[in-house]
């Protein structure tokens, strides 16, 4: 993973079950199951900056997704660079498999019009199908990658 742009998902396996506060969102159940947060990194230091700071998990809770990923573990990161962004494109592929459900309406969506950007799967979804799911929707689409957080390097 480079400083370079892109897309990318958490994937987050809480604790245990409990309810958490989601800034003006207000109050979210989170369940046993993993959690498949979307999100794209534009800004300075690009893709390395930002899942870096979701893999460590600390500092102030700037996006729905930091009051989440207080109560969950990482599992692992699927990402992509990309100069296009791809978030909303990657939070519907994921919304509409069949197996998964939308745990909180306007969950990081704040800046578009979707639904949300959070979606919750009883277990860990597939890579491979996530991938292609994405390929047949972008055929244009970059190579989409996952790294496991213990494999992290900044």
């Amino acid at each position: 993973m480079t400083d370079s742009s892109g897309t990318y998902a958490l994937l987050l396996r809480p604790d245990d079950e409990q309810r958490i506060e989601v800034g003006a969102l207000g109050e979210m159940s989170v369940r046993a199951g993993v959690y498949v947060y979307v999100g794209s990194a534009f800004g300075p230091g690009g893709l390395r900056a930002r899942v870096q700071r979701h893999v460590e998990g600390e500092g102030a809770r700037h996006w729905h997704v930091d009051y989440l990923r207080a109560a969950t573990i990482l599992e692992t990161v699927w990402y992509t660079h990309d100069d296009t962004r791809r978030e909303c494109r990657w939070a519907s592929v994921l919304r509409n498999h069949p197996t998964s459900r939308v745990p909180m309406a306007g969950f990081g969506a704040s800046d578009c019009d979707c639904s949300a950007h959070l979606v919750a799967f009883g277990g860990m979804p597939s890579f491979l199908e996530f991938r292609r799911r994405v390929q047949a929707a972008c055929p244009d689409h970059t190579v989409i990658e996952q790294v496991s957080p213990a494999n992290f390097v900044t």
